[in-house]
């Protein structure tokens, strides 16, 4: 089972960002993040299940981790996923990264993620990731 992140460090195989066992939920602000939080909690996922970061916050990290990326990651969907979450920040979304680790919870995550409108949700398995939304 993948265990949680924590806002100061951000998963990472070959490279690229990889938050194995979680969602990344973009939302067109981060007042809409912050009520996506919200309402997560309402759902019964737990406080340290769910990350928010701004686009400032997320911005500069992904923007070095495309730059140092590893040659095997470079063709890979971790890639462009990481690229559509740097032209998402560039426009100022707020992110909500959600602790899922099994089929109950992804489930519960696609679920809010089309009820709250999220402009993209994507959750990272193992050996894939699997958009949501």
């Amino acid at each position: 089972m993948a265990t949680r992140m924590t806002k100061s460090e951000l998963p990472q195989s070959l490279g690229a960002f990889n938050p194995v066992g979680h969602a990344v939920l973009a939302f067109s602000d981060d007042q809409a993040s912050q009520q996506a939080r919200r309402e997560f909690l309402d759902a019964g996922f737990a406080d340290e299940d769910l990350i928010l970061y701004t686009s400032a916050e997320l911005f500069p990290d992904l923007s070095e981790m495309l730059r140092q990326v590893g040659g095997a990651a470079g063709f890979g969907y971790q890639v462009q996923l990481m690229r559509r979450y740097l032209t998402l920040a560039s426009e100022g979304v707020g992110w909500l990264v959600v602790y899922a680790p099994d089929d109950a919870h992804i489930e519960k995550v696609r679920e809010l993620a089309k009820k709250l409108g999220a402009r993209s949700a994507v959750h990272y398995g193992r050996l894939a990731q699997e958009d949501l939304v």
